[in-house]
């Protein structure tokens, strides 16, 4: 109930749920306690993921929105479309960038989720949204935790509440026909991707994937040029 509240969606949740059922079981069969299966009536599959892509033409419509009136709505946009140029970033990614990360026109980053390291093309499109904020004072690449003496964890899920609540406004002023999240920015960069054929095993190095497998048995290991081709293609389409 209690991840539900804070938006997670099923398999977010099944996700956690796995997790917490292998650490029991592992303390279990060291015999630090008795099993009294408490998972048994816990959700632990996995749900067919709702499509959350946008079309370019929606993307670019919030792109392109004059938000000078809303400056909430306006940073919701502008994070929205910088987890889109960065090939659909996740959040946490973003929060916890570095200023140290962005080096000669790259950002190199390693996935929170995955642990996969990633190296991005920094483009002016990019540049443009970090020019309008003034430099982070926490160290952090991007505006979302602001201030550097406070519980930093709580800051980035209360910027994201904060983002997807004002990106419902952005969706409705975009004429977009969805509850609009920043999720929606990695589903629709992928999306474009795949809609410009783009081969699946450069869409999966693009945004990070490790379940790829099958892929990656045939595929060497994708040059950092060819992602950021892939890249440069799918933003000067907007």
């Amino acid at each position: 109930a209690c991840l539900r509240k804070r938006g997670n969606t099923p398999n977010t949740t099944s996700f956690y749920m796995r997790i917490l059922r292998a650490v029991y079981n592992r303390a279990v069969e060291e015999e630090a306690m008795e099993n009294q299966n408490p998972f048994r009536h816990v959700y632990t599959g996995v749900d067919k993921t709702v499509k959350r892509a946008l079309p370019l033409d929606i993307v670019k419509r919030i792109k392109d929105l004059d938000l000078s009136d809303s400056p909430k709505e306006d940073f919701a946009r502008d994070m929205f479309m910088m987890s889109f140029y960065l090939r659909g970033m996740s959040l946490i990614d973003m929060a916890f960038l570095r200023q140290t990360d962005l080096h000669n026109r790259r950002v190199i980053y390693r996935r929170r989720k995955t642990g996969q390291l990633l190296e991005i093309e920094w483009r002016d499109e990019m540049q443009r949204i970090l020019d309008k904020y003034p430099q982070n004072p926490t160290g952090y690449l991007l505006p979302i935790i602001r201030k550097p003496d406070i519980n930093q964890r709580r800051a980035y899920r209360n910027a994201g509440s904060l983002i997807n609540s004002q990106l419902k406004k952005v969706a409705s002023r975009a004429e977009a026909s969805t509850a609009l999240t920043l999720y929606y920015a990695r589903h629709s960069w992928a999306s474009a991707a795949k809609n410009m054929g783009i081969p699946v095993g450069v869409i999966s190095e693009a945004m990070g994937h490790d379940s790829e497998s099958t892929t990656r048995i045939y595929l060497a290991s994708l040059d950092s040029s060819i992602v950021d081709k892939a890249n440069s293609i799918i933003l000067s389409s907007l």
